[in-house]
């Protein structure tokens, strides 16, 4: 059925579309069907494939807590441009890219964030698709503090199937600071992939920063070589927890039929403790306040000093962020047929010249959008 709704503010800008809040009409029959608001992303309908794609993923890969949902989709004509519509579920806090740039995160809400993380990947990755482009822009904060995988216009079916096999094109997708070494070597684009850009994302929230140290000036072609060639691993924070540590070299390991999975890493110390964690956090929260109430008791039946009754009875302890450019985070999709002998070393340097050309695809935005009220 068509949904009927309105178009609000703007929220952003993607690669391929803009994004703004979406309300329904208000329609008795619409109200239980929709929410009261959405995300609306639009784009030119003869340029919409990549919408179009994400909204066939969400459809086949199901119902996911841990990812975000899909309304539906429709057409309209706006200043006398067809535009395509899809209506995802809105999350009001962001995303985790966001987060960081107004707040460190605590290695609690680290933990917290990857096992949600790593049950997304568990559901995509059991449904036979890869989502290709984890990074924090990508990963929504909801009101609720759950996180959400989002963005899934590069996702993709796992394996070769019988169309890419027919393709004699070399395509790239994704992020070049959150790529793995087989998608820059191999032009491999499988679940190893998204757990390494995991690993990426995970160093990107304990420190602020991308997982490689990679300036806005330096050359891209510099750092693509660093992933794919050679031992360099993305540099794991010292902050970080010794579980932490290893969780991200579990992540970090450059052969992908070694690295773990997401089901493996969900069994990992530094995410399994999360929920014993947060049921400590919790109890010793309700000790605190039950300490604060016999306190503030006391303090009233006797106007004499009172010892502290505990250690939480003292007062309490008052116990940097940087985000890649712009031109570092864009996602390009882009195609090419100049690799002939993939094992040759010659070729993958050719590769990853291309990789890191000058050209760029044109993602300006347009002047013709308009917001409906």
């Amino acid at each position: 059925m068509e949904i009927e709704w309105v178009r609000g503010d703007v929220l952003g800008h993607g690669s391929f579309a803009s994004v703004n809040l979406a309300k329904p009409r208000k329609n008795s029959d619409d109200d239980d069907r929709f929410p009261s608001s959405m995300a609306v992303k639009s784009c030119d309908d003869c340029c919409s494939s990549t919408l179009k794609n994400e909204k066939e993923v969400l459809d086949q890969i199901g119902y996911c807590q841990q990812i975000v949902r899909c309304f539906g989709d429709s057409c309209s004509v706006e200043k006398g441009e067809r535009l395509y519509n899809l209506f995802l579920e809105y999350a009001s806090r962001g995303s985790l890219a966001d987060q960081i740039k107004r707040n460190s995160l605590k290695e609690s809400d680290v933990k917290r964030y990857t096992r949600s993380v790593l049950k997304g990947l568990l559901h995509i990755h059991a449904k036979g698709f890869v989502h290709c482009d984890i990074k924090l822009q990508n990963l929504l904060l909801f009101d609720d503090g759950d996180v959400k995988i989002a963005d899934f216009g590069l996702a993709k079916k796992s394996g070769n199937d019988e169309n890419q096999q027919k393709q004699s094109r070399f395509q790239c997708r994704g992020t070049p600071l959150y790529m793995s070494p087989e998608s820059v070597n191999e032009n491999e684009y499988e679940s190893p992939g998204d757990i390494w850009a995991l690993g990426c994302a995970i160093v990107e929230m304990v420190t602020g920063k991308p997982a490689w140290n990679h300036s806005q000036d330096s050359n891209l072609f510099a750092l693509l070589i660093r992933i794919g060639v050679g031992d360099e691993l993305p540099l794991i924070p010292e902050q970080l927890s010794q579980q932490g540590k290893d969780f991200l070299i579990k992540c970090f390991i450059k052969d992908p039929k070694r690295r773990w999975t997401a089901e493996m890493l969900l069994n990992h110390p530094f995410v399994v403790a999360t929920t014993i964690d947060n049921q400590f956090d919790q109890d010793h929260e309700e000790e605190e306040e039950e300490e604060e109430e016999e306190t503030k008791t006391i303090t009233l039946k006797d106007s004499r000093s009172v010892s502290p009754r505990s250690p939480f009875s003292f007062p309490d302890w008052v116990s940097i962020q940087s985000s890649p450019s712009s031109a570092e985070n864009s996602r390009f999709e882009f195609d090419d047929s100049f690799l002939s002998s993939r094992n040759s070393s010659s070729c993958l340097l050719d590769r990853i010249r291309n990789l890191a050309g000058d050209w760029r695809p044109e993602w300006s935005d347009k002047d013709c959008w308009v917001t409906v009220r």
